[in-house]
C-alpha cells in the first residue's frame, strides 16, 4: 500500500488530445496528485497499465482500435493472474444510460463519470477510488441498471444463485444491491458497521464479485430485488 503522503499516480486514456490535455492540466495541478501517463486507444491502454502501474485510471469506453470496455476487462485480469495491485479504473462516458458503462463495472470499473463532470467533480472521484470506494455520475445508478437490464430476456429471479450465502449474507446482500450504506444496513439490521463489512466481503467472494457497483448490476440483471 502507497504511503500516507505518497501523491496518487493517475493515467489517462482517450482518443481526443484536446480532451487528454484538459485532463492533464487539471491533474497536474494537484500537490497530491501526477499524471503516470497517457494512452489514445485500448491496446495502449493495457501497456501503459502494465508498465506505469497507476493507482487511478481513466478510462475511456469508446475509442478505436480496442474499447475501454475490453481494456478494462484485460488490465484486471492480467493483475489478477499475475498477483499484482489492480489499479482504480473511473470509466469515462458521453452518456449517463450507456449500456457500455454497466459492461465496464461488470469488467471491474470502479465507478463511471461523464465527461462533462466538472473539473472539482472528478478530482473527487479519483480521490474517492484511490480510497477504496465506488463513484458514479449524478442521478440514480439503478436507473442505469434497470434500463440496461430491460435489455435482458425477461425471466423469473433465480434465487438459487443465492444459495451459496447465509441468511444474514443474503440480507446484506439484498440491501446492498439496493443501495444502503454500511451505516444504514447496520441500523437495519441491529449489528456494527464492522459485521457488515465482514458479510459484505464474503458475499462478494462467494458470489466472485470485486465490487459494490458489481453486485448491484448482479442483482439487476437476475431480477433479484424482489427476492
Amino acid at each position: 500500500m502507497a504511503d500516507a503522503g505518497a501523491r496518487i499516480t493517475v493515467a489517462l486514456v482517450d482518443d481526443q488530445p484536446l480532451f487528454r490535455a484538459g485532463i492533464r492540466m487539471l491533474i497536474e495541478s494537484q500537490e497530491d496528485m501526477e499524471l503516470a501517463g497517457e494512452a489514445a486507444d485500448g491496446e495502449q491502454a493495457l501497456a501503459l497499465a502494465a508498465e506505469r502501474r497507476p493507482d487511478v485510471l481513466l478510462m475511456d469506453l469508446r475509442m478505436p482500435v480496442l474499447d475501454g470496455v475490453e481494456a478494462t476487462r484485460r488490465i484486471v485480469q492480467h493483475a489478477t493472474s499475475t498477483g499484482s495491485d489492480k489499479p482504480k479504473i473511473i470509466a469515462l462516458t458521453t452518456f449517463n444510460r450507456d449500456q457500455a458503462v454497466v459492461q465496464a463495472v461488470q469488467a471491474g470499473a470502479s465507478g463511471y463519470l461523464l465527461k462533462s463532470a466538472e473539473p472539482e467533480f472528478l478530482l473527487a472521484a479519483i480521490r474517492t477510488v484511490h480510497s477504496g470506494y465506488s463513484v458514479i455520475a449524478p442521478g440514480s445508478i439503478h436507473s442505469l441498471f434497470e434500463h440496461a437490464a430491460r435489455n435482458v430476456p425477461a425471466t423469473g429471479p433465480d434465487l438459487s444463485i443465492l444459495n451459496a450465502l447465509s441468511a444474514r449474507e443474503r440480507d446484506v446482500f439484498l440491501l446492498a444491491a439496493k443501495g444502503l450504506s454500511n451505516g444504514e444496513m447496520a441500523e437495519a439490521l441491529f449489528v456494527s458497521e464492522a459485521t457488515v463489512k465482514t458479510h459484505l466481503r464474503s458475499v462478494l467472494d462467494k458470489l466472485e464479485l470485486r465490487t459494490r457497483l458489481q453486485l448491484v448490476a448482479f442483482a439487476h440483471e437476475r431480477r433479484l430485488l424482489g427476492a
